[in-house]
């Protein structure tokens, strides 16, 4: 029995159409789920895939490493390449800014000669924004969005960079103690909102604002499984959705498996983000990934 022609035009908008600006980039956000490769330039990072070394041997090397790998990602269908140097894992402390940039900036200054994808900084750090924005990139992935820095969002705006804000409760170091929420979803909501007013005020693009819940930063097991399955609420905000559950360890206690043994869990929770109309995915694996919501994409679209 056929389907209804009005119920298949509901169908059909499953998930919210966006164009995002960053630099001189434009990303079609609605028909095609956008994956974004992580390029972790640290040697801490809580995949066990960073391109520096814990004891730092060979460091001269990891420009090389970071750029092979993010050619890999572009050849296996990443759409924008995320590169971080500093780590955002559960405890971890704070590096210079100084330290942080010369991590990432000989990385991006060297991919953006060789690519043709948008260049994401992961940093919430204004010298580092300035220099990679200065170098090539044109996206600065704040960690820290619902604590924001006017002179960051003012580079951002003259730049004419995209912005992600990520929800996050307290840093890093201490983001998994005390962990409580009146109304998890709405204060998720409400403090992403003032995070976009803030940068609507100091005059960004709204077509330049992209949002991310914080999957793993400040929430528990329940939190995370939540956000994902009620991801169609932060639609009303009216701006792409990004979300990351790579390997995070929410999935790790659930099959109680290691960081590297997390990729058949990792496609299940972006799987289900796509259902619930997320624009954009984070991750480790992109060739699977990819395959993965190509195929949730032509689901989903289909009549």
């Amino acid at each position: 029995m056929r389907v209804p022609n009005q119920q298949l035009k509901r169908k059909r908008r499953w998930r919210r159409d966006f164009v995002v600006c960053c630099g001189n980039y434009k990303l079609s956000l609605g028909k095609r789920t956008v994956v974004m490769g992580i390029i972790n330039c640290t040697p801490d990072s809580f995949s066990k895939d960073g391109c520096l070394s814990p004891s730092y041997e060979n460091r001269d090397n990891f420009v090389h490493k970071a750029e092979r790998r993010a050619l890999k990602f572009i050849k296996e269908g990443a759409d924008i390449i995320d590169i971080g140097g500093e780590s955002s894992r559960p405890g971890a402390s704070r590096i210079t800014a100084r330290e942080e940039a010369e991590r990432v900036i000989p990385v991006i200054k060297s991919l953006v000669k060789k690519i043709r994808v948008p260049i994401s900084v992961d940093t919430y750090k204004p010298l580092v924004a300035k220099k990679a924005l200065d170098v090539g990139a044109c996206i600065i992935n704040n960690i820290m969005g619902t604590r924001l820095d006017d002179r960051l969002l003012s580079m951002v705006r003259d730049y004419g960079a995209a912005i992600i804000l990520m929800h996050i409760r307290g840093t890093p170091s201490t983001m998994q103690k005390n962990i409580s929420y009146n109304n998890l979803i709405n204060d998720i909501i409400c403090e992403l909102k003032d995070s976009i007013n803030r940068c609507l005020d100091i005059g960004i693009d709204p077509a330049r604002i992209i949002i991310d819940p914080g999957i793993g930063f400040g929430k528990t097991v329940e939190d995370n499984l939540k956000i994902i399955n009620r991801l169609e609420e932060f639609g009303k905000l009216k701006y792409p959705i990004l979300i990351g559950p790579s390997r995070k360890s929410f999935i790790g206690k659930i099959l109680d498996k290691q960081v590297n043994k997390r990729l058949a869990g990792t496609i299940a929770s972006v799987c289900a983000s796509v259902v619930r109309g997320v624009h954009i995915v984070r991750v480790h694996d992109v060739r699977a990934v990819k395959e993965a919501v190509t195929i949730m994409d032509e689901v989903l679209n289909s009549e």
